[in-house]
């Protein structure tokens, strides 16, 4: 573990490929490796873009990345697609629209399967953001899935959450419907050259008005990927939030609970790892049956485990 944290150190991109493996695989030495990562934090800008299918989000990505490219800053992307039913892996989609950006040192693109997680990311993506990070990229983006109404993940992780948006596709009902609209901090209109844009734009403009902070407004942003127009504008929106929540008292909060609810998520883990390996030790046949109370089974298995599981070494006392 020490030489992989080494190599990580040195900037060894097979360091940074097999890291990442390790925490998306759930190697028993991943909190370890977690734990010698997260001092070497340089504090990268973490951009997150959601949006339902077809939005274009993965053009949107790839034009991006140039844009940033140019200022000179580094860029890692951690792309989660859906899961293959056969192997388990990532089905790449359009990750292929990213391939002009392959042999650019500064550019790493990582898929990572969601493998049954809802809310549009992988289970380990937190933690591949902060591998990231800690290896010494500037800019870290995260593309979620194809998302509906209610997978809202993508705001645990990343600063800055762009909710992509095209017209006549719908997607504003599911704002409306949905907590979509809490957590945008801009929003972008892609595929601008679209018939329904002023629409779309209006009807979002009065949605931002009604939400309205007081002390920011949250931008909107026309883009046309195809044509690589409105980039630079969407690349200057996300830096002027970055700075925005750096130089005030949100952007700390939001980081404050980013971080108790990541802890309290790794205590869940643990604990739902450890139960179901206590149940599962402590009955030679299948411990749950249909037709069961699963109200009641689920708090007699639990006490179980706080009597005998958790305290051996006393008798559970």
């Amino acid at each position: 573990m020490h030489a992989l944290v080494e190599r990580l150190k040195q900037k060894d991109i097979r360091a940074l490929a097999r890291a990442i493996t390790m925490v998306e695989n759930d190697h028993p030495e991943k909190l370890e490796l977690l734990h010698a990562v997260f001092s070497m934090q340089k504090h990268a800008i973490y951009v997150g873009l959601t949006g339902s299918p077809g939005a274009g989000k993965s053009s949107l990505v790839n034009r991006l990345i140039a844009e940033i490219r140019a200022t000179g800053k580094t860029v890692a992307v951690i792309a989660v697609d859906p899961t293959s039913p056969f192997s388990g892996g990532a089905l790449l989609g359009d990750r292929v629209r990213m391939n002009e950006h392959f042999t650019d040192d500064g550019v790493y693109i990582r898929s990572m399967a969601t493998r049954g997680s809802l809310g549009g990311l992988a289970r380990a993506t937190k933690d591949a953001v902060r591998i990231c990070d800690a290896f010494g990229f500037d800019v870290i983006i995260v593309e979620t899935v194809g998302v509906g109404q209610s997978e809202l993940d993508i705001m645990k992780i990343v600063d800055t959450t762009a909710v992509v948006l095209t017209p006549n596709s719908g997607d504003v009902l599911q704002i409306f419907k949905a907590g979509i609209m809490e957590i945008a901090d801009l929003f972008v209109i892609n595929k601008a050259d679209l018939h329904g844009v002023g629409k779309l734009r209006a009807l979002l403009r009065e949605l931002v008005m009604m939400t309205a902070d007081k002390d920011r407004e949250r931008a909107i942003v026309k883009t046309i990927s195809t044509e690589n127009k409105g980039i630079d504008k969407l690349w200057q929106e996300i830096l002027a939030h970055h700075n925005f929540l750096y130089e005030t008292k949100e952007g700390k909060s939001r980081r404050d609970d980013q971080q108790q609810l990541e802890v309290y998520e790794l205590i869940r883990e643990e604990i739902w790892r450890e139960v179901k390996q206590f149940v599962e030790a402590n009955e030679e046949s299948r411990p749950i049956r249909a037709g069961q109370d699963p109200y009641q089974l689920a708090k007699d298995w639990f006490e179980k485990w706080k009597q005998e599981g958790r305290c051996p070494q006393d008798g559970g006392k």
